[in-house]
């Protein structure tokens, strides 16, 4: 009965994912503190329905086992070497976004139409990585982006369900690089991701030469100009970039962060660089509204921004926010023993409403 219950919930989530196209988008941004650290910060956007998110502590030494397509746990078994904290999304073993205590962080984003794994093969079942589990393998054998990159030349990665979108990954380290990992055509194929953004569909290097569609952009103000006997001023401050899209396209996102992310100042600490990313990404929160027609909202949910989180790899702190409690919280991984501490999983939010505190005035 487990089992088919099992079967049957990865099912769901594999159909969510196929279903419903415009419901689903993340943003990922990074800042560089002055002193050459990195802050790397995303969203996670669903619109169709709650994602039940949950955090997930895993200690060294912790197996699981990939599901294979049909929802079978027969694929590739791993320990892990390293422990780690992560944040999954509708069962605890699909976690897209976390932090080892290496310094290694990955997060998955959602790629769809544009992807292509290899095909399942039966007798290869031991070696095939369910996609929505490579994060858990990155964060639990690797260390670098280097080691992930030569590690998973030895997996084949599968879908769990050919209907269901594919995904894509950013991997990044203490030592500063962060890659971007898109299978197509069956293949592996690493981007150097010196920009430190990423959106969805399509690939990352079509939005990094979408963005000379963009190259009029400063930010500041226009200087007033004075054509013929008028003078032409501009309303207010911000006029050097007119034209920065506006609506919540993968396209336009990618544009957004890449300006909004280049043109911010450069904070002198890591605790100032997790803040200013979640200002940041207050910019990319969407409304459930806007993704569906009037009167065919789908969730009783309060934001398609269903969670924020922000890593600070050298400090080893994993941050987060969520839909329904803007508090930050955060997760210390140097204060967790992952040699004795025991794996566990909770969800994001213990109170499913938005805490309001009112003020009393004497």
């Amino acid at each position: 009965m487990k089992k088919r219950l099992f079967t049957s919930t990865m099912m769901a989530v594999a159909m969510t994912m196929c279903v419903c196209h415009s419901a689903d988008a993340c943003t990922g941004i990074t800042l560089n503190t002055t002193d050459g650290r990195m802050v790397v910060a995303r969203t996670i956007e669903w619109a169709g329905s709650d994602l039940h998110s949950r955090y997930v502590v895993v200690p060294r030494g912790y197996r699981q086992r990939s599901m294979v397509p049909g929802g079978k746990k027969e694929g590739l078994e791993f320990a892990a070497t390293y422990g780690y904290v992560g944040m999954a999304v509708e069962q605890e073993e699909f976690i897209t976004e976390g932090l080892n205590e290496a310094g290694l962080s990955a997060g998955l984003f959602y790629f769809p139409g544009y992807g292509k794994y290899e095909a399942f093969d039966e007798g290869l079942k031991e070696k095939s990585m369910c996609d929505l589990q490579l994060v858990p393998w990155m964060l639990g054998s690797c260390s670098t982006v280097d080691e992930v990159m030569e590690k998973i030349k030895q997996l084949h990665v599968v879908g769990v369900d050919e209907r269901a979108s594919t995904v894509h990954w950013r991997i990044a380290d203490k030592s500063g690089r962060q890659v971007v990992l898109e299978i197509t055509g069956g293949k592996l194929h690493f981007f150097e991701n010196k920009l430190g953004v990423l959106t969805n569909s399509p690939g990352y290097e079509w939005h990094l030469t979408n963005l000379n569609n963009y190259v009029n952009l400063y930010p500041g103000s226009v200087e007033t100009k004075s054509p013929g006997e008028m003078n032409l001023s501009p309303f207010g401050g911000g006029s050097g970039c007119i034209g920065l899209p506006g609506d919540f396209t993968p396209p336009s996102r990618f544009v957004r962060a890449a300006f909004f992310s280049t043109t911010a100042p450069k904070p002198a600490t890591t605790d100032k660089a997790v803040l200013q990313c979640f200002q940041i990404l207050n910019n990319f929160d969407i409304p459930v509204g806007m993704q569906f027609a009037e009167g065919k909202i789908p969730a009783d949910i309060p934001s398609a921004t269903q969670w924020t989180a922000a890593t600070d790899i050298t400090g080893g702190r994993i941050y987060y926010r969520t839909m329904r409690n803007s508090a930050i919280r955060c997760f210390d991984l140097k204060t967790i023993d992952f040699g004795k501490v025991k794996y566990q999983t909770e969800p994001l939010d213990t109170v499913q409403e938005q805490p309001i505190t009112v003020i009393k005035v004497k």
